[in-house]
C-alpha cells in the first residue's frame, strides 16, 4: 500500500499519512458495508485516492502535480483490480538504495518503510538504538525529497551501484523473519516469504549476478530448516536436535546449484560464502558429521571480505564446536570490547553454552542470566530460561 501510494504522492511522509487514513476508513466503513472480497486492493485504492485529494490541496504543486499519474475514484466494497505490489515495491526499494543516501540509512529506510519493521526493529537489526534508528531515518527522507530522487528502478546499467544495498535490505528482512528479535513467535513467517519472493525478483532482473544467486541460495537453505526448528510444544530446537529428514529437500535442490554458481566468481561474494556455510548443514546427513573445520574456513574468508562483528562472533561459535569449548571461549572472549556486541544476546548466551560444557556452571549461570535480560524472544528467552535452571540444578 505504502509502495503503491509514495508513486502518486511523490513524498513518503504524506504517503505514510494517507495509508493511516485509509486504515481508519476501512474501520469506519467495513463494520456496516462488510469486508471487500479484495481489502489489499480496497485499501491501497482509497490510500491513492486520499493522495491525490492531499496533492491538489498542497501549495507545492510543482513538485507533486506532475507525479499524479491516474485518477483513482472512490471504490466500493466489491472486487477491485489488485494493485501491482510488486513492481510498487522494487520501485521504493530501488528509491530509498539510491547513492545519494548513506548506506546505512538506505537499508534502514527500507526496512523501515517498505518491509514493516519497527524502528526499534530496525536499530536491533544495526545494534543501535531506537533514537538513533529514528534520526538516520528521518535524515534519509529529507535526503530523498531534498533532492527529488525519482520513484523508479533504475535502468539496467544503473543497477550495479544499489545492488549491494538492496541486498542488504532483503538479507535483513529475512534475518528478521527468520529470528524475530522480539515477540511471542520465533519466526515471522510473512517477513520471510516476502525476503524470499524479492530475492526472486531480483534474481529474474539481474540472472548473472552472483551476489543474487548467493543470497537467494541463502534464503532458501536457511530457509529449508522452518518446520523442524520449533518442536510440537512450541519449544526451540537447536540445530543438532533437527530432525534434517524433514527439512524442505526441494528449496535445498534449488538452492545448491546457485551456492555452486555464485561460489565461480572470484572472489566470491558474502552472500556466497553465507550460502556455502548454509550448504554445508543441508548436504551434511547429521550433526555429528559436520565438517566444523571447512566451516571455519569459510568464516575466515568471510571475516576478510565483511568483517562484520556478528560475523566474528558467528566464526567464534564454529571454532568452538570445531576445536572445543575453551577454543570458542578464547575466541568469543576477543570480542569482549566490541561495542556493537555490547547488548547483543548471542554473545552473552554462545558464552554460557562454552561455560556450561567446560563445567564452569558459576559463570554459566551469569552468562544465561545476561543474555535473558538482552533477548526479547519469548522462545529464545524459555530456551535461556530451560538452560539457566538446568545450571542451577
Amino acid at each position: 500500500m505504502l509502495a503503491a501510494t509514495v508513486r502518486v504522492t511523490g513524498d513518503i511522509d504524506i504517503a505514510e499519512e494517507c495509508v493511516q487514513d485509509a486504515y481508519a476508513r476501512a474501520l469506519a466503513t467495513w463494520s456496516t458495508t462488510g469486508i471487500p472480497s479484495k481489502p489489499g486492493a480496497w485499501l491501497t485504492t482509497v490510500a491513492k485516492r486520499r493522495a491525490i485529494d492531499v496533492a491538489r490541496r498542497t501549495s507545492t504543486q510543482d513538485r507533486t502535480l506532475p507525479l499524479l499519474v491516474e485518477q483513482v475514484a472512490a471504490p466500493e466494497p466489491g472486487d477491485l483490480a489488485p494493485p501491482d505490489i510488486v513492481d510498487d515495491r522494487l520501485r521504493l526499494i530501488f528509491t530509498c538504495c539510491h547513492p545519494a543516501i548513506a548506506t546505512d540509512a538506505q537499508v534502514a529506510l527500507t526496512l523501515r518503510l517498505l518491509c514493516g519493521l519497527t524502528t526499534a526493529e530496525v536499530g536491533r537489526a544495526f545494534l543501535v538504538s531506537e533514537a538513533t534508528m529514528a534520526a538516520r531515518i528521518t535524515r534519509a527522507k529529507k535526503k530523498i525529497a531534498t533532492a527529488r530522487i525519482p520513484y523508479r528502478v533504475p535502468p539496467i546499467e544503473d543497477l550495479p551501484s544499489r545492488i549491494d544495498a538492496v541486498l542488504t535490505v532483503v538479507h535483513l528482512l529475512f534475518s528478521t523473519g527468520h529470528t524475530a528479535p522480539v515477540g511471542a513467535g520465533l519466526i515471522r513467517r510473512d517477513l520471510v516469504e516476502r525476503s524470499l519472493d524479492l530475492a526472486r525478483i531480483l534474481r529474474a532482473l539481474l540472472p548473472d549476478d552472483a551476489d543474487v544467486a548467493g543470497l537467494l541460495a541463502l534464503i532458501l537453505l536457511t530457509d529449508a530448516r522452518r518446520a523442524t526448528r520449533i518442536g510440537d510444544d512450541g519449544q526451540l530446537v537447536l540445530l543438532a536436535d533437527q530432525d534434517r529428514s524433514q527439512w524442505d529437500r526441494a528449496a535445498i535442490g534449488e538452492g545448491i546449484p546457485l551456492v555452486r554458481e555464485a561460489l565461480r566468481r572470484r572472489q566470491p561474494g558474502r552472500f556466497a560464502l553465507m550460502a556455502a556455510i548454509a550448504a554445508v548443514h543441508a548436504e551434511t546427513p547429521s550433526w555429528d558429521a559436520t565438517d566444523w573445520q571447512e566451516i571455519v574456513g569459510l568464516y575466515d574468508l568471510l571475516v576478510e571480505i565483511w568483517p562484520s562483528p556478528v560475523v566474528a562472533l558467528n566464526r567464534a561459535v564454529a571454532v568452538g564446536l570445531a576445536e572445543g569449548p575453551a577454543a570458542g571461549l578464547e575466541a568469543l572472549d576477543a570480542l569482549a570490547t566490541e561495542p556493537l556486541l555490547a547488548t547483543y544476546s548471542y554473545l552473552a548466551s554462545a558464552r554460557a553454552d562454552f561455560l556450561r560444557r567446560l563445567g564452569r556452571t558459576r559463570e554459566a549461570r551469569d552468562a544465561y542470566e545476561e543474555a535473558l535480560l538482552l533477548s526479547e524472544n519469548a522462545v529464545e528467552r524459555t530456551f535461556l530460561a530451560d538452560r539457566l535452571g538446568q545450571v542451577e540444578r
